[in-house]
Formats: structure tokens, sequence, C-alpha cells
């Protein structure tokens, strides 16, 4: 019998996105519902709406609560928690090295790349650092460094964002159901698990 399929839509510079990725897929796998990681861009959708920065940036009272409010959540979920700086992060290496992975690396070089990133303040574009957490994920570093920086693999990631845009999406973490509905943070992906179980028709 099918399971219900949700997609996980993440940006690595996203501060939520990192104790939604941490733990997305216990909670699918305890929920019975597959799991699909979707890497993309939210730069390309904040220009449209005339952003240069996060809106944590933008507003700075409303950064300095998400800071906060991150730094609560991860004490309770037991994660380790560093600003990092600059603040937004450039993902974009890694969310092209996460298009070009196989789709079994991926949760494991996403949640490496969060952890770095948030859990002890890396610079996310350093290709040195990269290549480490590709490594990691059971991947070849020089290959997948390779396929990340051609065509294909950019081709597919604006295509991604393209979706993304489609499917309504302005913010990360993001979780899309079967019937397009839409749960937007790391607060709503128990929502999400029970829509697509409550909507799901077995095949």
């Amino acid at each position: 019998m099918s399971r219900p399929v949700v997609q996980f839509w993440y940006e690595f510079a996203s501060t939520y996105s990192y104790p939604a990725a941490m733990r997305i897929e216990d909670l699918a796998e305890r929920r019975g519902v597959e799991l699909r990681w979707r890497p993309f861009l939210l730069g390309p959708i904040f220009a449209e709406a005339g952003w240069t920065t996060s809106p944590f940036n933008l507003l700075p009272v409303k950064g300095a609560y998400m800071w906060r409010d991150l730094e609560r959540i991860c004490a309770s979920s037991g994660l380790p928690f560093t600003r990092p700086d600059p603040f937004p992060q450039n993902g974009l290496k890694a969310a092209r090295i996460a298009t070009a992975l196989a789709p079994e690396q991926v949760p494991l070089f996403s949640r490496a790349v969060y952890l770095a990133e948030f859990g002890e303040g890396w610079r996310i574009d350093d290709e040195k650092m990269l290549a480490t957490l590709i490594t990691r994920a059971g991947a070849n570093a020089e290959e997948i460094l390779t396929l990340s920086a051609g065509n294909e693999a950019k081709a597919r990631l604006r295509a991604s964002v393209e979706e993304a845009k489609a499917l309504g999406i302005f913010g990360a973490p993001s979780v899309t159901c079967a019937d397009g509905e839409l749960f937007w943070g790391n607060d709503r992906l128990e929502q999400a698990m029970d829509h697509a179980l409550a909507t799901h028709i077995p095949q």
C-alpha cells in the first residue's frame, strides 16, 4: 500500500529550516509519510517582493525575536546553536550540491550543512568545508562539486525555485502535500503530516 508523500522545501540560509531539517525525517517515519527533500533558494522570491536581504534584517525587532526564539527551540531540542556571521549566509553552492546529490545522500548532506552553519558558525560558501560534508554524506566530493557547477544542476535548481513560486511558497521551511496544501514553518510540520495522512488515497 502506498504512503502519503510530502515535499520538504528548505533554504540553507533559513534559520527555522535548521530545527525543521533536524527533526522532519524522524517525524515523517513515525507518521508513515514518505518525505522528499527539496532544496531551493528564497533570494529570487524575496527579490520579486522588493527585498534585498532577509526580512529578519529588514525589521530588526522581528530579527531580535527570531534569534531568541531559535535559541529556545535549539535548547529544548538539544541542538547546538551559534549565530552565523554574516547573516544570511550564501547558500547557493550548498543548494546546487544538494541538487546534484543522489536522493538518499541529500538528507545527510543537508543536516550536516545546517549543523555546520547554525551549530558551529561555519560559512556555508566555503568549498573545502562543503567538500568534507559531501564526503561524509557518502559521495565523491570532486565529482559532486563538478556536477554542482554544471548547467544541469543549475537548471534543476532554477526549476525548483519556479516550482516553489507556482506552489505559493514564500518562506522556509515549507511543506507541500499531494493536494497542494501548503504549510509554512517549523511549528507546522506535524500539521502537514496530519493533513497528508487525512487526505491520502491509497493506491
